[in-house]
């Protein structure tokens, strides 16, 4: 019995020990949390109570230099529905009548909808899809419908808000205007405007503090926030509609007309650098035609024939040759190191100028020319190329400007051929739009300017940055190969490859280009042309700049030269600015509205092409849409009535004041 009794204590005393170690435990525990892991544990309890919340901010809206909008924000919405959220007696109670009410805005039946609710129900489905992408309006009529009015937890409708960001001009210049998204591992990337000026665009956004309430619902602390958001800058581009829309079309037509695989088309004020309009077109696979890739400022290619101006710029400055220096085209035909350079014209020309070679694009001419005057010495004749800029990209402020290509003599690639090759637009690669700039420092009288695409940055009324022509060189040439360049490119047009678009109502100078692209690729089997046109106008007293490049056009009749593809795009642009009376080198008033645009165009917006800072008239826009726009605008609103804005207190054309309030009675 002792024993038994002995035995009984030490598991007492073992139980005991093992509760005092417990405690002890549990001590060393509470104090670790009090004191150690006490601030820890304090957030972790304030964040699952209170929390801070973004405020996104306003994002700015990009604007044409005429005042068009470009690119604006949106609210879009999704509706979803918890099928288990309703009582079974309110659901039953309502779900016809909302099944009704559905039909009458979205696509489908009654029927239709009664059917996949109740599915739903069924399923215990919590995130049922009824709609997407919504309008204010279509999102306001349908949360007041039977059952979704309810609310949330009684009616079960699940409501999802997000910004969009809308081109009201469609897809013209879409590429340009370009956007900014969101990828995998919320990462950023983009193109164009909104990418480029993104620092200005955005804005930055504010915090709110809220408290948790009940299940997901929060309820903000103060009644100021934390951080207020910053709208967003406005960004005024250089675009301007009315040519734009001119250049757009005119590139589609030619494009559709030769089946061609893609091109680009890029107009330029001559004397600001401004790019007043830009396209890019692909081909998709069922021959429509769409803004792809920027060509005109990533795709670097041997730009063929237009490359001569360079070669007549380099041998002027040397006085290597004159205009007026004959050279004898040799039948057509010259050869270098085995290697035939051909004119385009069977038997070539005889013997003619310098001057009458470039108007007729003859490369065994100006290959003959630069050859003899620099085989001595190549490095001076890319010397000059370097100079003029060819070598280097232009800097240009949105991303994704191709590489030129300029081969240098100390380059371990250069060969005996490299210099003739050369001289007629072979063996180097620039981009379209570096080939405009060095044209347009001709027609600017030697200033080579950076080309621009966004003019100014505003908030409201008030300028937040300024941007000025920007001259990369002030004098590529003289002013006496000014002048004998601007002679000889008038006279392409004239009596040249490009006779074909002389018109005797306005002036013109430019050069024709025809290039093979992927000659050397797979034997040869992937060749194809590249047709350009690039130039200015008026010729005497130029105001733009413009160049065409159409890639793999028909060779059907053999019509893929420059001045058949490339020519009419630009023809048909300058005939559109310029008056139809006999020449006066006047300029059309561009401050006129634009009659079409793309058949995409949105209803309401197209009431919206007016100054950018002017009430604009929302009479007839669905109210919800209209109070949108006008709190955009800046404009406090107040609506009396329900449906369509009948009238409106601010008149359309006035000048918006900040904060202002304009009433809408709708009706």
């Amino acid at each position: 019995m002792a024993v038994e009794d002995k035995y009984i204590s030490y598991r007492i005393y073992l139980v005991a020990f093992a509760i005092f170690l417990i405690a002890i435990a549990v001590a060393v525990k509470l104090t670790n949390i009090q004191w150690v892991e006490g601030d820890y544990y304090r957030q972790l309890a304030k964040e699952r109570t209170v929390r801070n919340f973004v405020i996104p901010a306003n994002k700015g809206n990009i604007y044409s230099a005429d005042g068009s909008l470009l690119a604006t924000s949106i609210p879009n919405y999704v509706i979803r529905f918890d099928a288990l959220a309703p009582k079974t007696e309110v659901f039953e109670k309502n779900v016809e009548a909302l099944s009704d009410s559905l039909a009458t805005v979205l696509d489908k039946s009654s029927s239709f909808y009664q059917n996949e609710l109740r599915k739903a129900r069924a399923n215990n489905n919590r995130y049922y899809l009824v709609a997407r992408d919504l309008s204010y309006t279509e999102y306001v009529k349908i949360k007041g419908f039977p059952l979704f009015k309810l609310g949330a937890f009684k009616g079960g409708i699940i409501v999802e808000q997000r910004t969009v960001r809308e081109h009201p001009i469609g897809k013209i210049a879409e590429r340009t205007i370009g956007y900014e998204r969101k990828g995998a591992g919320g990462s950023h990337n983009g193109k164009g405007i909104e990418w480029a000026f993104k620092e200005y665009l955005n804005g930055k956004d504010g915090k709110i503090l809220k408290q948790k309430i009940a299940k997901g619902q929060w309820k903000p602390i103060r009644d100021v926030n934390e951080v207020d958001p910053q709208d967003g800058y406005d960004v005024i581009s250089t675009i301007d509609v009315f040519i734009q829309d001119i250049a757009h079309h005119a590139l589609l037509k030619q494009l559709e007309d030769y089946q061609a695989d893609h091109g680009c088309v890029v107009v330029m004020e001559t004397h600001t650098g401004q790019v007043k309009a830009i396209s890019n077109l692909g081909r998709a696979k069922d021959g429509s035609y769409y803004e792809t890739t920027n060509y005109a400022v990533a795709e670097s290619h041997e730009p063929g024939s237009t490359f001569k101006l360079a070669d007549l710029m380099a041998l002027l400055e040397d006085k290597k040759a004159d205009t007026s220096t004959v050279y004898d085209s040799k039948g057509g035909v010259i050869v270098y190191s085995g290697r035939k350079v051909r004119d385009s014209h069977e038997g070539g020309y005889g013997k003619i100028t310098l001057a009458r070679g470039f108007e007729l694009s003859s490369n065994t001419v100006l290959v003959q020319a630069v050859y003899n005057a620099y085989k001595d010495n190549p490095s001076k004749f890319v010397n000059h190329l370097n100079n003029f800029g060819l070598n280097k990209p232009l800097g240009l402020s949105i991303k994704g400007e191709g590489r030129p290509f300029i081969p240098q003599p100390s380059d371990k690639n250069w060969s005996n051929i490299s210099l003739p090759w050369m001289a007629f637009g072979y063996g180097v690669s620039i981009t379209p739009m570096q080939t405009l700039a060095f044209y347009n420092a001709v027609a600017n009288n030697g200033e080579l300017l950076k080309p621009q695409f966004v003019s100014e940055i505003k908030e409201w009324n008030r300028t937040i940055k300024k941007y000025d022509k920007e001259v990369l060189n002030p004098r590529i040439c003289s002013q006496e190969t000014i002048l004998k360049l601007k002679a000889v490119l008038l006279n392409v047009v004239k009596k040249g490859t490009g006779s074909k678009l002389f018109s005797k109502d306005f002036s013109m100078a430019g050069k024709t280009g025809t290039a093979q692209v992927n000659y050397a690729k797979d034997g040869g089997a992937g060749k194809y042309y590249a047709s350009s046109f690039v130039g200015y106008f008026p010729a005497d007293n130029p105001k733009y700049s413009c160049i065409v490049v159409v890639h793999k056009p028909s060779t059907v009749n053999n019509n893929y030269y420059g001045a058949d593809v490339a020519g009419p795009v630009f023809k048909r642009i300058a005939q559109k600015i310029f008056t139809d009376v006999p020449s006066t080198n006047e300029i059309k008033n561009l401050e006129r509205k634009i009659p079409k645009q793309e058949n995409n165009y949105n209803n309401y917006f197209a009431k919206l092409q007016k100054q950018q800072h002017s009430v604009p008239n929302v009479k007839g826009m669905p109210g919800m849409d209209a109070i949108a726009l006008l709190e955009n605008l800046g404009l406090k609103v107040k609506s009396v009535g329900v449906g369509k804005v009948k009238e409106q207190s601010l008149q359309a054309g006035q000048n918006i004041i900040k904060n202002t309030t304009i009433t809408l009675e709708l009706l």
